[in-house]
């Protein structure tokens, strides 16, 4: 049963590598234009969070080498994107990026981690962790109760 769940573990992960590839082209417009024109970096700033604890949890849960290295690796894009948002965005754009930045991907992300390594140990950090990115999952998609009732 291991091979099944570590197969399933894989094709997850390459839909997700998919997912995370799949504003390239708004990317490449962004490059092509020099401009961001109006779309906005809050998605692509929660993207890098919510991947940045996903990789943390990846990394301290043993086992967890497929969570790790898919949100590594969505670590490393969501990056890309925010810097290339930061580089084409207007001066005003920029320091709003910017600020929101540092405060979800600096001062948050460096808040849990040191939290977790400094005031919780073992299995408890990771559940810890699991219940940070679990309910960040819910305040950034929604919950999947709440999408069912609104349809």
């Amino acid at each position: 049963m291991t091979s099944l769940s570590f197969f399933v573990g894989v094709v997850g992960n390459i839909i997700s590598v998919l997912l995370f590839l799949s504003p390239a082209e708004t990317f490449w417009r962004i490059v092509k234009n020099r401009s961001t024109e109006e779309f906005e970096s809050l998605p692509y700033i929660c993207t890098l969070l919510n991947s940045a604890l996903w990789t943390y949890y990846g990394v301290i849960k043993p086992g967890s080498f497929l969570v790790a290295t898919v949100n590594g690796f969505g670590v490393v894009v969501e990056m890309i994107y925010v810097t290339l948002f930061l580089i084409f965005a207007s001066p005003t754009r920029r320091a709003k990026t910017g600020m929101i930045f540092g405060l979800l991907d600096v001062g948050f992300l460096g808040a849990a981690v040191l939290v977790t390594q400094l005031v919780v140990e073992g299995e408890m950090r990771i559940n810890v962790l699991g219940f940070l990115c679990a309910g960040l999952n819910i305040v950034m998609y929604g919950s999947p109760l709440a999408a069912m009732v609104r349809t």
